[in-house]
């Protein structure tokens, strides 16, 4: 990757995106694809129909390796977070959550357990803050960026047949299944509710790669644009805009992603950054909730828009909001007060000075397809 004279990163593809028509902006301290020629709309929907494929090379890669024995290791790192990573077994793939003291989500994560070691995959924003996060936090773990591969993600009921015609024997593989094909390392999963897979590949291999993929009929460049809209559709989080440092685990609706292991009465229980908040909160439940929600007519409510009740009482706000293309209606996550969280019920939010109908909706919008 290089360093541009305006602070921001280029991607090790970055002249395949130009060639293939990609607009370039700014994003996480990178030049990133938002859209090809065809736009946003039509990448949101061949992704949904056929295969996308997406450059997340700007996402931090990271291998920990133990000093000691593995066991050390994996109990090292789930110090640092309310997740069982003790018991993730060899070639699975985990979502984890780094909190803080005060029970608020530091960034979140994917991690594997390769055997020997743990793959980590982090938020380009966090990036540089995670590895000093860890760094510190597990004196007796060798924290080692990776820093010469890139980062495919092929999402959509077809990539399971385009990825198999590359790499042959990816299409054994379940959700959250990880295994390492030569130096190609593949994980089943990724950040659009679709069936897909996200593929770490050497950066000198990684233009030839691409273009086997998007050679084939079924596959098409897909940029940041559908990829925040898809993800919106799945109900799934965006770092630093639905949770944060101000949102816990419990209050985000990821109580999923804390295994009975760390929960009260589990063999490990507590025992992480912010564990007297968040276990209060599993147990009393959480003063706020993330819902979905659906604006009435066809204008969208954006990131910031201010949720009322009835009669006038504010009761929360919008994390993320859009056009959902695939459910062709404008659609939207937020925080309500829990007497408030419940699916159907009637809120306003208010756009540009008029208090608009919103309804609270179940999540996620578009059903998740990936192979269990």
């Amino acid at each position: 990757m290089a360093d541009l004279e305006d602070g921001l990163k280029r991607l090790g593809l970055h002249e395949l995106h130009v060639e293939l028509g990609g607009k370039m902006v700014p994003f996480a301290g990178y030049e990133m694809p938002v859209q090809y020629p065809d736009g946003v709309l039509k990448e949101h929907l061949h992704t949904r129909a056929a295969a996308g494929l997406f450059d997340v090379s700007h996402m931090g890669q990271v291998i920990l390796r133990p000093k000691g024995s593995m066991e050390e290791l994996k109990l090292a790192f789930e110090a640092l977070m309310p997740v069982d990573v003790l018991g993730l077994a060899e070639g699975r793939q985990r979502y984890g959550l780094f909190t803080d003291d005060a029970g608020g989500i530091l960034d979140d994560l994917m991690f594997t357990n390769r055997g020997d070691h743990l793959y980590v995959v982090v938020n380009a924003a966090c990036k540089a803050a995670d590895i000093a996060h860890m760094t510190a936090g597990m004196p007796g773990v060798s924290v080692q960026p990776v820093t010469d591969r890139a980062l495919l993600a092929l999402q959509g009921p077809a990539a399971e047949a385009a990825l198999e015609a590359v790499l042959p024997g990816v299409a054994a593989m379940k959700f959250m299944d990880h295994r390492v094909i030569g130096d190609i390392w593949v994980s089943r999963s990724g950040y659009t509710g679709e069936d897909g897979f996200e593929v770490s590949v050497p950066e000198a291999q990684a233009e030839g790669f691409a273009r086997k993929l998007l050679a084939q009929p079924a596959v098409a460049p897909i940029g940041l644009g559908a990829r925040d809209s898809l993800r919106l559709e799945a109900g799934l989080c965006l770092y630093g805009h639905d949770i944060d440092t101000t949102t816990s685990p419990v209050e985000a609706g990821l109580t999923w992603a804390i295994q009975k292991a760390r929960k009260a009465g589990g063999a490990r229980e507590g025992g992480f950054p912010g564990a007297v908040r968040i276990l209060r909160e599993l147990a009393e439940g959480p003063e706020r909730l993330r819902v979905g929600l659906r604006p009435e007519g066809r204008a969208p409510m954006r990131e910031g828009v201010e949720l009322f009740a009835p009669d006038g009482t504010p009761v929360g706000r919008i994390t993320s909001g859009g056009f959902g293309p695939s459910v062709n209606a404008p659609i939207a996550m937020g925080y309500v007060a829990r007497a408030h969280s419940a699916i159907g019920t009637a809120l306003t939010g208010e756009v540009r000075g008029k208090r608009l109908p919103v309804t609270v909706a179940e999540l996620p919008f578009q059903p998740t397809t990936y192979k269990r």
